[in-house]
């Protein structure tokens, strides 16, 4: 790629650059040469991640050219180096202005985000361009210490205590290689996340927290979260410099917020009663401790303990001043509302507990050594929390730098005219916390009556902005893909913005689809207003959209709610009222939930299903402003469709939310010159839209994605509200009067889109352990100059989401290789094999039912157990859970990994009851990927039935109802026929063939018991071979020929009588020497059995030939089956009484003869023959044989593959 210049820079960009990457890089160096500040929007999907660092680190390298430069002049002493180079074609970089620049002038590049997984993003991204700077990345001792001992304590500041401990005491082993290690080249020259720091630290031994503060010295950028700037505190703890710094925001659409809540806070009752019990219980031990040895009143506790310098009567003064802040904040009696108070209230407040500008810095000291001392000392864990967040009040409210400490300092002019900007609110608590009931004389007052809660609210990001601004910084830059509108934006930061730019997008018209839904199909008006969500006509219309949409959608559908009650309450309607089955039907539901814990397995459970061929998608639920819709990559398939359900505005009678429209509407009737305020309505309208246009920007993620966006509010059809929407979305918004012609606009969309934009090959359901192993870590290199760290899945697989446990190898699952070669070329790789502890589990099914069992049990009983609400809750994660239930019978207990020669298959077909066992815990597998919970157990209650009932026409009728509604999950219909019994195959075959246009590769001898096949075998048959079976005889037809209860009884005059003795009925090698006394006898040796069948099978073959053969073996079968006696003999007289000399089979049958049926069967024969001896003797045979095999062998068999519980 040739170098391209922008205002005189020349920036080594990856890629041919679009124009609108040209804009948005000239405006970065815009910013940067003339030191001013700027916001920029660019949508998600124009690269701006990549133009942003390529500019930034192009302008600060020609920057250090010039400095060099100029250095070079001075030494030659006026003389040109370069004789054809002018050294004012260098540009006026050197001196910066009218200020001579110096090397140690240039600037650092502070790069911030809102959390380390998009951070990671950043720095994989860095790592794919040409620029090498030093990099350091800043995190916590929560995400980068690795000392055993630190790492088991239950909180932050206990960890930052005992942490500080051991470094002041030199017994941290890692930390004490940090002074040696921060000289490696590999490390300072390396660019490393989070994830490489602590590879690296365990790998060498040394801290990577302190390593990184070690980097940060001589890094030319650092990365870190937005806190670590916003938050004065977290900027002194850090050491972080602003002074001629260069400050990035990346994702500032969050700024505002962090900056209001980075100066906020809310003390409950609990937070100060946990802070007196533990400097109570401090205050007892110590003085017990006094009153050990004979000390006097001025007793120092050091002289006992050298970790902590505080003697009794601090440690007292400290739980008095306690008290006294407790007692004061309670003081009022607040109404259910709450009462406001000027920001300067706070100063009054604090005052009545004698915290003052003057004692301000002692107590903060003295709170700062008890939370230190406790967290350090051993034995039973003690609440610091409460003290450790009155230290960081105090640093709050009175600005203290513990370094400097300004004992006698008074309030500083500036920090009594920002109190305007804050609000004291004093409500009650309404907690789960209560306020702990104290029988000390010195508390009791305080725990007579429900507490209050102090807040200390701030209503100006602007605050923290101008600390930065008067930190010296050289330039701040806020770009997001989702910062419209912008004049409003920057108002509320409070500084000036000389350098805007609002992005066009590099998509095509017919990449992305835009509608206002005002009406669902019933023509009921979509809202989410207060008075119309929870109406069930809208909820219901809403969900008969969603279901609609949902068919017409390719691949995976988002859908978000304006909070988590509203879809609470909508998903638990859909499911009383049936619409969740019918999504479920469409697209698998995934519901975000609002705890932490679960959401990366719903999320990869998603994943999972959109990528899985085998399903028609997912559809996945979550809310505005939530986890789903901040930073998640739903590039491509992930996310086709989004629907917005209504818009998110915040609580309206939440305190907070009511004082910050009154702070704005005050500050808008002042009319300060030169500073533009919103009004308090602007910004609530503002604060829903930047929440949709947040959502929005999950679809379209890079140059050849595409999607639909669905506005279903009808709101959204007022000109204010889409005026508020992204500028690149605006041309292409349409609204419709008929939900039909939605449907069809966007079924055309589809259909144009899918055609020239063909979508990326899905994964293949999870496969076996034979494949090669892949890197968890592997990373997809962009392959356009638009495709961002956010997503290129072009030419390859869809990508999943940028999320931190995508990036950081430790936090992920080890999953296996679905697309491994399955060609036995020889080669070694990697097999995971797994060995379990537990006897049980080395348990294998016998069979195909016995694996379908033994999969189904795990998850049937859980589900049993689960209450009805539960039960409903889990339907949409149960597939995700089901994965790793999956991961966890393969893991089983320990895991061996070995290096094995690709074991070869042989290409038999008669496959093992191993083998057999295995294919159908894979089918199952595969079909529980590919069903929604419901479905699967319906279709697994249909099986439960087939086993009772050998019934197929129930079966068929379920499985065709789930299975022939989408190609897709043709194959699993078919794959039902390793389930199905013998006698109904050929039937199932043609029923697939007639419902798919493609049969199950039926042959004649699949109709075949196990035990006929075995005896085939025995007579060197080979069951594929046998294309001759006959699987459905019509008895019918033998029966009209002959009528067992009339032409039988005509004896052997009308058939021809031919007395035969033993040696005559079969070959001379093969005679059965038979006991006709043996029926009481015990049952035959099994080698014996099959002797006798093998011979008996033999005759038969050579007397009648194999086609009537077939047809007698069919019938036998059938008789197993139907007990049809009747229908038996019909076709077995007809075949062996052709010929005289087949009497004797036809007497030798009785060993097929159930023995309710033996007595019949020999009056039969003494009709045909005269004789019944020789009937006795097989009868005596077949009576053992059927001990052996009884009739309800087979029924016996498919029960014992279900649950004891359902057997009745």
């Amino acid at each position: 790629m040739p170098p391209l210049t922008l205002k005189g820079i020349t920036v080594d960009f990856p890629f041919t650059p679009y124009e609108c990457q040209k804009d948005y890089m000239s405006k970065v160096i815009e910013c940067l040469q003339n030191k001013v500040n700027g916001v920029l929007e660019s949508p998600t999907g124009t690269g701006k991640t990549l133009c942003l660092l390529c500019a930034t680190l192009a302008w600060r390298d020609y920057f250090k050219d010039t400095i060099s430069a100029r250095k070079i002049a001075e030494k030659m002493g006026g003389a040109e180096l370069f004789p054809n180079t002018q050294l004012a074609s260098w540009g006026t970089a050197a001196t910066d202005g009218d200020t001579t620049t110096y090397y140690t002038d240039i600037p650092k590049i502070i790069y911030a985000s809102r959390t380390h997984s998009q951070l990671t993003q950043v720095i994989n991204e860095l790592k794919n361009t040409s620029y090498r700077p030093k990099v350091c990345v800043l995190g916590s001792r929560e995400q980068l210490c690795i000392n055993p001992e630190v790492m088991r304590q239950e909180s932050n500041h206990l960890k930052v205590h005992m942490c500080r401990q051991k470094i002041s005491t030199r017994s941290c082993v890692f930390y004490n290689n940090v002074e040696e290690k921060s000289m490696d080249k590999d490390l300072v020259n390396s660019i490393l996340d989070v994830e490489d720091l602590v590879k690296a630290g365990i790998k060498q031994r040394v801290c990577p927290y302190y390593l990184s503060r070690s980097l940060k010295q001589q890094a030319e950028i650092i990365f870190m979260p937005y806190n670590y700037l916003l938050d004065p505190k977290s900027r002194r703890a850090h050491n972080i410099e602003l002074k001629g710094a260069v400050v990035i925001f990346d994702e500032a659409h969050n700024v505002e917020k962090m900056c209001e809540e980075s100066t906020s806070f809310d003390l409950t009752p609990y937070d100060l009663a946990s802070a007196i019990d533990a400097v109570d219980k401090l205050l007892a031990e110590q003085a017990k401790e006094a009153g050990r040895g004979d000390v006097s009143e001025d007793f120092n506790m050091e002289s006992i303990n050298g970790g902590l310098k505080l003697d009794i009567t601090t440690i007292a003064k400290i739980k008095q001043i306690l008290l006294d802040l407790e007692a004061a904040i309670d003081s009022y009696d607040v109404s259910d509302k709450g009462i406001t108070k000027p920001g300067s209230f706070i100063y009054e407040l604090f005052q009545k507990a004698h915290l003052t500008f003057d004692t301000r810095t002692p107590i903060f000291e003295a709170l700062e050594q008890i939370t230190g001392y406790l967290a350090g000392k051993p034995g039973i864990f003690m609440n610091t929390n409460g003290l450790q967040k009155l230290a960081d009040i105090i640093q709050l409210v009175f600005c203290v730098d513990a370094q400097e400490g300004n004992k006698g300092a008074n309030m500083p002019p500036n920090m009594q005219s920002s109190t305007t900007k804050f609000k004291v609110h004093i409500h009650k608590d309404t907690s789960h916390h209560k306020k702990k009931q104290n029988t000390d004389v010195w508390s009791s007052s305080s725990s007579k009556k429900q507490g209050n809660v102090l807040s200390y609210w701030c209503f100006s990001p602007g605050i923290s902005m101008q600390e930065l601004v008067r930190q010296g910084v050289r330039s701040i830059i806020l770009t997001s893909g989702t910062l419209s509108p912008l004049s409003s934006f920057t108002s509320e930061m409070q500084i000036p913005f000389p350098v805007c730019l609002e992005n066009s997008h590099v998509i095509q018209h017919d990449q992305i689809f835009v509608s206002i839904i005002d009406r669902g199909p019933d023509s009921v008006q979509l809202s989410s207003a207060f008075d119309r969500r929870f109406v069930p006509e809208n909820m219901a219309s809403l969900g008969n959209t969603v279901v609609n949409l949902g068919r017409i959608v390719p691949h995976g559908l988002l859908v978000f709610f304006p909070s988590y009650p509203v879809m609470d309450k909508t998903l638990e309607f859909w499911r009383a009222n049936g619409h969740a089955d019918r999504i479920e039907n469409i697209k698998p539901m995934f519901v975000e939930p609002r705890g932490k814990g679960t959401f990366t397995e719903i999320i990869d459970g998603y994943y999972d299903k959109v990528n899985d061929s085998k399903s028609k998608g997912g559809s996945f639920f979550a809310v505005c402003r939530g986890k789903a819709s901040e930073g998640l990559d739903f590039a491509d398939t992930y996310g086709r469709g989004v629907i917005i359900t209504g818009l998110p505005f915040p609580p309206r009678m939440d305190p907070r939310v009511i004082l910050k429209m009154q702070y704005l509407d005050e500050m808008c009737r002042k009319k300060t010159p030169g500073v533009q305020y919103l009004s308090g309505q602007n910004w609530y309208r503002q604060q829903a839209s930047r929440a949709v246009n947040q959502a929005i920007g999950r679809v379209i993620r890079h140059r050849d994605d595409y999607g639909a966006i669905f506005l279903c509010d009808h709101r959204f059809k007022s000109t204010d509200a889409r005026a508020q929407l992204p500028s690149w979305i605006r041309p292409y918004v349409r609204t419709y009067d008929n939900f039909g012609n939605v449907v069809r606009d966007v079924a055309q969309f589809f259909r144009v889109a899918q055609k020239l934009r063909p979508p990326p090959e899905k994964k293949p359901a999870k496969g076996s352990c034979g494949g090669v192993v892949h890197s968890a870590d592997a990373q997809c290199v962009s392959a356009g100059p638009c495709h961002s760290s956010e997503g290129s899945t072009k030419g390859g697989f869809a990508q999943k989401a940028k999320v931190l446990d995508s990036h950081v190898p430790s936090l992920k699952r080890r999953r296996l290789n679905e697309h491994g070669s399955s060609e036995g070329n020889g080669m070694a790789r990697l097999c995971i094999e797994y060995e379990t502890e537990m006897e049980a589990s080395r348990r294998r099914p016998a069979g195909l039912l016995d694996a379908l069992e033994h999969s189904d049990s795990r998850y049937g009983d859980e589900d049993e157990a689960l209450g009805g609400e539960e039960r409903a809750n889990r339907i949409s994660t149960l597939s995700l859970q089901y994965d790793k239930r999956v991961d966890d019978e393969l893991r089983g207990g320990k895991r061996k990994i070995k290096v094995v020669q690709e074991r070869k298959i042989p290409l038999s077909s008669d496959v093992s009851e191993e083998g057999k066992a295995g294919k159908a815990k894979s089918f199952l597998a595969e079909m529980k990927r590919s069903l929604s919970q419901v479905n699967f157990q319906r279709i697994m209650a249909a099986l439960q039935t087939y086993k009772r009932m050998d019934d197929l026409d129930e079966l068929l009728a379920e499985a065709a109802d789930l299975f022939t509604g989408d190609a897709n999950t043709h194959n699993l219909l078919r794959g039902f026929y390793q389930f199905i019994r013998p006698h109904h195959k050929k039937r199932f075959d043609e029923k697939c063939v007639e419902l798919t246009g493609q049969g199950c590769d039926y042959k004649p001898d699949h109709s075949l018991s196990k035990e006929e096949k075995e005896t085939l075998m025995q007579n060197g048959a080979k069951p594929g071979k046998l294309t001759g079976v006959v699987v459905a005889s019509d008895s019918s037809s033998s029966c009209s020929q002959l009528n067992a209860s009339l032409l039988l009884n005509k004896g052997g005059h009308h058939l021809g009588i031919h007395r035969l003795t033993t040696e005559e009925r079969l070959p001379k090698n093969q005679v059965l020497t038979v006991d006709p006394k043996c029926e009481d006898q015990a049952p035959v040796q099994s080698a014996q059995k099959s002797q006798i069948y093998a011979s008996f099978i033999a005759a038969v073959k050579k007397s009648i030939g194999l086609e009537k053969s077939n047809q007698l073996f069919s019938a036998i079968q059938s008789y197993k089956k139907t007990d049809n006696y009747d229908s038996l003999v019909g076709t077995v007289v007809s075949l062996l009484t052709e010929k005289n000399e087949d009497f004797n089979l036809l007497s030798t049958f009785a060993l097929f003869i159930r023995p309710h049926h033996k007595k019949q069967y020999r009056e039969m024969l003494d009709a045909l023959i005269g004789d019944s001896t020789g009937s006795s003797a097989s009868s005596g045979i077949s009576g053992q044989l059927m001990q052996v095999s009884t009739p309800g062998k087979a029924q016996r068999k498919i029960s014992s593959f279900f649950p004891s519980s359902q057997r009745k």
